[in-house]
């Protein structure tokens, strides 16, 4: 595998539907959230931000995945508004692929995270998620 340059960067863009938002989350009536920008759908798009810069030097077979994401929420975006991530690669912590994300609506600045990502063979991991959850019902 060829590794990226520090310093490479991708971006994934959003316009937040009604799915997209916080209150949209809820598993039962009790939870309660605000229809704003989910963190957790703030999460992903910096997910895939990260993952397009590692995408062109995956092998066939090859996905990432995420591992560690330190991020902070720290401003609100309503529906219909466009949310990008940028994310810029630092380098290598052992096996682990580490960035810099920063999303951004038309107001400025919404979150910022560090994020780390593994380089994994996709039908491994798969095979890998089967088995523990088999053995786990299985006890």
């Amino acid at each position: 595998m060829s590794e990226p340059i520090p310093g490479a960067t991708a971006t994934a863009e959003l316009t937040v539907g009604s799915s997209d938002l916080a209150s949209a989350l809820p598993l039962t009536s009790s939870d309660a959230f605000a229809a704003v920008f989910a963190t957790a759908r703030l999460v992903a798009l910096m997910e895939i931000a990260s993952a397009r810069v590692l995408q062109p030097h995956l092998a066939a077979g090859e996905l990432s995945v995420g591992v560690v994401v330190n991020v902070t929420h720290s401003a609100p975006t309503p529906e219909g508004s466009t949310v990008t991530a940028a994310a810029r690669y630092l380098g290598r912590d052992g096996k682990l692929f580490d960035f810099e994300v920063i999303a951004s609506d038309a107001g400025g600045e919404v979150g910022r995270a560090r994020h780390k990502r593994a380089i994994i063979d996709a039908g491994r991991l798969q095979a890998s998620a089967v088995r523990r959850v088999t053995a786990s019902a299985t006890r």
